[in-house]
């Protein structure tokens, strides 16, 4: 296993909600005592998300010598998407794009108590603003610049999140680890 973050090791991630292109969704996030505790009000009307993400990684994060990610959460039986952002080895192209090129997966959680869940890197889908992208890229887990853990009314296929409700919303990430 390779810790990426845990415990205090999640100082420096912050919210980034659906303000950012005229929602009214709010939500913040604090360092606790298990790992990283986002608290918020989600709206959906006008946007519909909520996320948690770290800061850049710089240098990019190598995790080439795993499978993927394991992520440890609690997140009261919603539907979250991971979100992972690379530096694309294309001088840059991708971060033209408007909203930034991902490769998002989603997931389920337990509707009590903490979720343990292993993500492959070959189950991610290339996204840009939650629609997926058609081209044949090819994720690089060896340039890994940010990771993001979002609550959306949308599915990283494009459609709607069978899970998304509004309301209040409560996350917790206690640890996030690449496996081998």
């Amino acid at each position: 296993m390779i810790p990426i973050s845990s415990g205090d090791g999640f100082s420096g991630w912050h919210a980034l909600n659906d303000t950012v292109m005229g929602g009214r969704s709010q939500g913040s996030c604090r360092v606790g005592p298990q790992g990283l505790v986002f608290d918020g009000l989600l709206i959906e009307e006008g946007g519909g998300f909520i996320s948690a993400r770290s800061p850049l990684f710089s240098p990019p994060l190598d995790l080439s010598a795993c499978e993927g990610l394991e992520l440890e959460l609690v997140g009261e039986g919603r539907r979250f998407k991971l979100a992972v952002a690379c530096a694309d080895g294309l001088a840059g192209l991708t971060n033209l794009i408007p909203g930034g090129l991902r490769w998002v997966i989603e997931f389920g959680t337990e509707s009590k108590g903490a979720t343990l869940l292993r993500i492959p890197f070959r189950d991610l889908r290339a996204s840009v603003r939650a629609k997926p992208v058609g081209l044949p890229l090819v994720f690089d887990p060896a340039r890994i610049t940010r990771l993001q853990v979002l609550h959306s009314r949308f599915a990283d296929d494009g459609g709607l999140n069978a899970g998304f409700r509004s309301g209040p919303i409560h996350l917790e990430l206690l640890s996030i680890r690449g496996y081998p």
